[in-house]
């Protein structure tokens, strides 16, 4: 399993460094005015969309429902009903994207209602409408790389939102050459959008050659809305940290230039939740469907600790080094051009506060599986839906006294509630199995992550100052591979791994059962 959540987590680490270099260009173009605040919120919505379905989320209910149907019916019938999802899928989101663009002005209003009465709003619609039809093309994508981790072929899932980044930052580049206004600059990125999930679907079209999802068709049969209603909780509870970004987005739109500072300050969040979550959705979900078929009390406390070893492994040194890193880091990522130091001041504050909830959505992440597996995907629904109703509470209170730092501290505090409601609820239900390992190795991975930590606060507090971005970028990235050595070094000292037992595990071929 280490192998194939290697070869996930790499994936979603190329997409997220270019997702960087990506809001790197946007913010440099648009700055974070009016422009940006109605680009980003729109932008906002198409993501939430874009979670429910991607990055592991379909996975949660397509998977384990495939592997049943082949498993009782065989490869052709398994075939026929992703034939089935993926015709019914995509036929839905063309009316809802037909639907939703006549709607527009009203969702926008009810996700951002500081918009109200600026131009803004009317700046955000425009954009929205222009990204509709990516969702069109979201649903068949989706369906597709679901079905290539299901079959165990995990990199194809993984690298595919690499085309859609690069897609952007072409066009933002040669936006630059031509010297638009902020409002029309972010018009052409809203429309590159919906060509970016164009180029997605041509190039799975043209790889899926094993015609695992024939015939096509649109379905509502009994299998078909069991489905659905299994799945939608599922898609709504995996897209949990971007809706509880809108959620805050929706108190900060009354501000200027919030909703930007929250869109900048998520996305360096989303680097490690990304590389965790995905790997989480793409391979665990299938592992674990596997042992509970089987009925494998030791497969499946090994997925689960596993799981929740990756996900304090790099949820703690994360979390340490964004809050003692939070300045530097988003100084050299976004202050450039009409990005300005006051932006990046709030940007970094906003970020210190959202990272403390990072640990409380990876640990939703690694959680979230047990229950999908079991095909129980309306207990992190509602855990998720508490989390959102705390955040928005607190939003709303702190908000008036601390501003967009309040807004991101309720974002942390509704993420740690939506962990332990899940934990509570895993514990009381089916209860969470840890191998012996896991218990040895965890303690000994949160000391190695707070020694590495006080060097990270040290090395912070001795930086020197540099005017010139090289060498901000050299004595940035000096500072974070020696943090990430000592990490290693730690682990090792602490006996958690060493270099063989980690080439070991990444040599380990995946499990070849989901070919057959």
């Amino acid at each position: 399993m280490i192998r194939s959540l290697l070869t996930v987590s790499l994936g979603t680490l190329s997409s997220r460094l270019l997702g960087f270099a990506r809001d790197s260009l946007i913010a440099a173009l648009l700055g974070a005015g009016p422009a940006a605040d109605a680009f980003l919120a729109a932008f906002q919505l198409v993501n939430v969309v874009r979670r429910l379905l991607s990055e592991g989320a379909l996975n949660a209910a397509l998977v384990p429902a495939w592997l049943r149907a082949r498993e009782a019916a065989g490869p052709a019938a398994a075939a026929a009903f992703a034939g089935r999802v993926l015709g019914t899928i995509s036929a839905a989101l063309v009316v809802i994207s037909a639907v939703a663009a006549i709607l527009m002005p009203l969702v926008i209003v009810a996700f951002a209602p500081g918009f109200v009465g600026h131009e803004t709003l009317q700046l955000a619609t425009g954009n929205a409408r222009l990204m509709l039809p990516y969702l069109a093309f979201a649903g068949p994508v989706t369906v597709m790389l679901a079905l290539s981790s299901a079959q165990g072929r995990f990199a194809l899932a993984a690298f595919s939102p690499v085309l859609f980044n690069i897609t952007l930052i072409a066009v933002t580049v040669a936006l630059f050459a031509l010297h638009l206004d902020a409002g029309r600059a972010a018009l052409v990125i809203a429309a590159a959008v919906g060509i970016a999930g164009l180029l997605q679907l041509l190039v799975l079209g043209l790889r899926q050659g094993d015609r695992v999802a024939t015939p096509l068709r649109i379905a509502f049969d009994k299998e078909m809305r069991v489905f659905l209603t299994r799945a939608m909780p599922g898609m709504a509870a995996s897209a949990g940290p971007q809706l509880f970004v809108v959620a805050g987005a929706i108190v900060a739109s009354s501000s200027p230039s919030a909703v930007s500072w929250l869109y900048f300050a998520n996305r360096l969040i989303e680097l490690p939740l990304g590389i965790v979550g995905v790997a989480m959705g793409m391979v665990l979900v299938p592992q674990m469907t596997r042992a509970l078929q089987r009925q494998d009390d030791g497969a499946i406390a090994e997925a689960e600790s596993r799981a929740l070893e990756l996900a304090v492994g790099l949820a703690l040194p994360a979390t340490l080094g964004l809050i003692a890193l939070s300045e530097p880091i988003v100084r050299l990522l976004f202050e450039h051009g009409a990005f300005t130091a006051t932006d990046t001041a709030a940007t970094a504050q906003a970020l210190i506060w959202l990272s403390f909830g990072l640990p409380a959505q990876v640990a939703v992440k690694s959680l979230s599986p047990a229950f999908f597996a079991r095909e129980d995907t309306l207990t992190p629904l509602f855990a998720m839906l508490q989390g959102i109703a705390v955040a928005i509470a607190a939003a709303l209170a702190l908000n008036h006294f601390l501003g967009l730092s309040g807004i991101a501290a309720a974002l942390a505090l509704g993420a740690w509630a939506n962990a332990l409601v899940l934990m509570r609820r895993g514990a009381a239900t089916f209860g969470f199995s840890i191998d012996a390992a896991a218990r040895r190795r965890l303690p000994r991975m949160t000391a190695a992550a707070l020694a590495m930590g006080a060097l990270l606060w040290l090395g912070r507090a001795a930086m020197p100052a540099a005017d010139h971005g090289l060498a901000q970028a050299a004595i940035l990235a000096a500072l974070i591979a020696g943090a990430i050595l000592v990490y290693g070094l730690c682990l090792t000292l602490f006996g958690v791994t060493g270099w063989r037992q980690t080439v070991n595990a990444i040599r380990q071929a995946p499990p070849h059962d989901l070919r057959a």
